[in-house]
């Protein structure tokens, strides 16, 4: 006869279940109940068990693993783990609504189970970046044998750390058709976007400061605060962006340091900020003293819908430090972002910037100036924003005939992502993830988006990564993973699953 382990869930809470399981695994390994080396069930005979979907009990083993307080053993089994596995792996300061370590620490098993996603053959929805098949490669040979002919091993030293002199005046070019009236002196040359913004967090926090953003919000800048021991305050996010009537009641009573925001196209919702709301933020930062941070790297992949202005634009009086990359519209290896901002902010970031890594790549810089002087980033900008269109279109005609009824989805006019929502009386996304990498096909879990852990029901699908055949392919797989957890949940609960 197995042994039977007491694991009490409650069907009613608001609490997904395998997050319960994660808890009383916990409570009872700390409380002496589950000593080290204790051998737990298979993931299926524990569902029999408690009666819940085996796939909650896998999340919940994948996370108490990287948090360890288990270990897995080929061929054994589960184990408690022998080391202590109440000692925290990592130190937060919660702060506001920051969520504490147990989250950030479930956030980051979250992001251990999407490595799954890299598996050969997968129908990939989940990464961030432009599809391979976009990239200029032949264009980009071209541009560094003639780098090469032309300026032999110079091409190979170090640059002046904000960067090589002609691709600054050229950035500077190229964001006055923009709306950005800038000097070559304002253009710091960085190691993509996310550097950029690693760059303007260290210029001007400490540790203990406070960060503003949404919620959702960009995984790289939670990550980035979180590395460099930064607060963060989290605001609601609508269709239009960051709730700026709870911003203002934040900024009433507390004095962050810096505000961070996508106004376009934001990563992961897809909503663009519109012009009224953009004109307030700024004027919320003007009255409190407060810079804004403006993510810019999905500006220009609009393929329908009116051009609104970028906060940098609309700056009159310094408060915005824009930044933005190449990164998404034409070669993410490259790395060749940029910050535009004062020069008070510059020569700071300057430092900053040699402290880190002396200079981005001459050669690459060098190249990407020549093919922006060549035409190729205007020409391929317009290409792939034609082919985006097409495939944001099959993504919206995909989810309308393969997801479940009541699920729930952006119309992004431009960038790359479909933030979907799954009903609530289904499994989570970190539950469907599981199942439909089993299928072939992955995407980006929703919750890792969010510093409180919301979010359980959504799942963001990158649509640019995949033609159109194959996102059809891949959204019929992942409503299938949906029905067969779905099926499972309402036989074996008999209610829903929140």
């Amino acid at each position: 006869m197995p042994q039977r382990f007491h694991f009490p869930v409650d069907r009613d809470s608001e609490e997904p279940l395998y997050r319960q399981l994660i808890r009383q695994i916990k409570t009872q390994i700390d409380s002496g109940q589950l000593p080290a080396g204790t051998r737990l069930p298979a993931s299926r005979e524990l569902a029999e068990q408690i009666n819940i979907s085996r796939i909650s009990v896998v999340n919940a083993y994948a996370e108490l693993r990287a948090e360890g307080y288990l270990s897995a053993h080929a061929g054994r089994g589960t184990f408690v783990a022998k080391e202590g596995a109440n000692t925290p792996l990592r130190q937060t300061t919660p702060h506001h609504n920051q969520a504490p370590d147990s989250e950030a620490l479930a956030d980051y098993s979250l992001r251990d189970m999407m490595r799954l996603a890299r598996k050969n053959g997968m129908i990939n929805f989940s990464h961030g970046s432009p599809p391979p098949d976009f990239y200029p490669i032949n264009h980009l040979k071209d541009a560094i044998n003639h780098v090469l002919e032309r300026d032999g091993v110079n091409a190979l030293g170090y640059e002046a750390p904000e960067g090589y002199a002609p691709l600054r005046a050229t950035v500077r070019d190229y964001v006055s058709g923009l709306g950005i009236r800038c000097s070559a002196e304002n253009v710091l040359i960085t190691g993509g976007a996310q550097q950029a913004i690693d760059l303007v967090i260290q210029s001007i926090m400490n540790e203990g400061d406070t960060l503003v953003t949404a919620n959702p919000t960009y995984l790289g800048v939670v990550d980035i605060a979180r590395a460099r021991k930064v607060n963060i305050y989290a605001i609601p996010h609508d269709e239009e962006g960051m709730r700026l009537d709870h911003l203002e009641n934040y900024l009433l009573e507390n004095k962050p340091r810096l505000i961070y925001v996508m106004p376009s196209f934001h990563n992961p919702t897809g909503v663009v900020m519109p012009l009224h709301r953009r004109r307030q933020l700024l004027n919320l930062a003007n009255e409190y003293g407060v810079p804004i941070l403006e993510d810019a790297v999905y500006h220009e992949l609009r393929f329908e819908g009116e051009n609104v202005p970028l906060l940098k634009e609309l700056d009159d009086r310094g408060v915005v430090l824009h930044v933005s990359a190449f990164t998404k519209i034409m070669l993410p290896g490259l790395r060749i972002g940029y910050v535009i901002a004062n020069s008070h902010h510059l020569d700071r970031l300057s430092r900053v910037k040699f402290a880190a890594d002396i200079s981005t790549s001459g050669l690459n810089q060098r190249a990407m100036h020549l093919m922006i002087q060549r035409g190729i980033l205007a020409n391929q900008l317009e290409r792939n924003n034609r082919e985006l269109h097409k495939r944001r279109d099959a993504a919206i005609e995909a989810a309308q005939r393969h997801f479940p009824e009541g699920t729930t989805w952006n119309h992004p006019q431009g960038g790359l992502y479909l933030w979907v929502r799954f009903p609530s009386t289904g499994p989570t996304s970190a539950e469907m993830f599981i199942n439909s990498v089993q299928k072939g096909v992955s995407f980006a879990i929703g919750n890792i988006f969010y510093t409180n852990n919301c979010g359980n029901y959504h799942i963001r699908l990158n649509y640019g990564l995949q033609r159109p055949d194959m996102i059809n392919e891949g959204f019929r797989r992942i409503g299938q993973a949906w029905e067969e957890l779905g099926g499972e949940y309402h036989h074996m609960d008999k209610s829903p699953v929140l």
